[in-house]
């Protein structure tokens, strides 16, 4: 057993699986406490190395692209200090994180791990169902079903149209973008009817408008994941397999299909600002917004 134990968290490696395990103290992103303990097995590593720098180093292990939902709901986007991936080592510690890195390097030589990309996850992302509370409202997801209830504070066009239920298999994707605390983020659920929709976030029934805590926020990648671990792997997007290639079109919405789109979004904001839910100046934006996306 290889094992180092740091402040942020805890690396342990027997042979066939890395277990990260995030530490307690207050230091640790309240993200990382919530995502838990992650165990990568040794086929879905790439590669690991140690960065020695003055005051502390770093562990920083590489997957496999493809390998951990994760990783392709958030695109790269997590913080440093909330990637589970990276681990900061105190300079006595040193040889301790080297001896581990190694460990790892030679298990990988030894079993012949290939480095190209997975075509299923090798990681089963958090568990459901999951449910996270954010600036414009709660999120949920129970493993079939995506529900938004928004929040007080959410757009009146959002909290006209009442709770948003999205089955998984009127999914496209995901799409997730961290409040940095400088600039507002969101979680976007694409959907074949709303594949082309360039709504911003704040208008879009399908979107959350992350603009609070970016500490609490960021929990919305637990969400992320959990859905992205259940849709059909990137590999199988590709179109590479021929065979695929009529499941993949269909998934896409023809031009006919854009045309009844836009025609029911234009129906809903129509009913909207006829019942006065919206001003003849929100219409009027929203309705622009909509013309644009399509």
């Amino acid at each position: 057993m290889a094992e180092i134990i740091q402040r942020d968290g805890t690396w342990a490696f027997d042979g066939t699986t890395v277990r990260i395990t995030p530490g307690l103290h207050r230091s640790v992103p309240l993200f990382r406490q919530t995502y838990g303990e992650i165990a990568v097995p040794l086929e879905a590593v790439a590669g690991i190395v140690f960065e020695p720098e003055r005051k502390r180093g770093r562990l920083r292990m590489r997957l496999r692209e493809g390998a951990d939902p994760l990783l392709h709901a958030t695109g790269g986007r997590l913080p440093d200090t909330a990637d589970p991936y990276r681990l900061a080592v105190d300079v006595d510690r040193a040889g301790v994180a080297e001896y581990v890195a190694e460990e790892i390097r030679r298990a990988l030589l030894l079993d012949q791990i290939p480095k190209d990309p997975t075509k299923t996850y090798l990681l089963p992302g958090p568990p459901v169902p999951v449910s996270v509370r954010s600036s414009d409202g709660t999120v949920s997801f129970d493993g079939t079903q995506v529900r938004i209830d928004w929040s007080d504070t959410s757009d009146r066009v959002k909290r006209a149209t009442g709770p948003r239920i999205i089955g998984v298999g009127d999914l496209v994707q995901v799409e997730w973008l961290p409040n940095s605390g400088y600039e507002d983020g969101f979680l976007r659920f694409v959907t074949r009817e709303t594949v082309f929709s360039k709504l911003p976030p704040e208008k879009d029934p399908y979107a959350l408008d992350l603009w609070g805590s970016a500490r609490r926020d960021l929990l919305t990648a637990l969400v992320a994941t959990a859905i992205t671990a259940r849709l059909p792997h990137p590999s199988t997007r590709t179109g590479v397999d021929p065979a695929e290639r009529p499941q993949l079109a269909a998934a896409v919405p023809r031009p006919a299909d854009h045309h009844d789109v836009l025609l029911r979004r234009l129906r809903e904001l129509g009913e909207l600002h006829r019942d006065g839910v919206l001003t003849d100046e929100e219409f009027a934006m929203t309705k622009a917004a909509v013309l644009r996306g399509f």
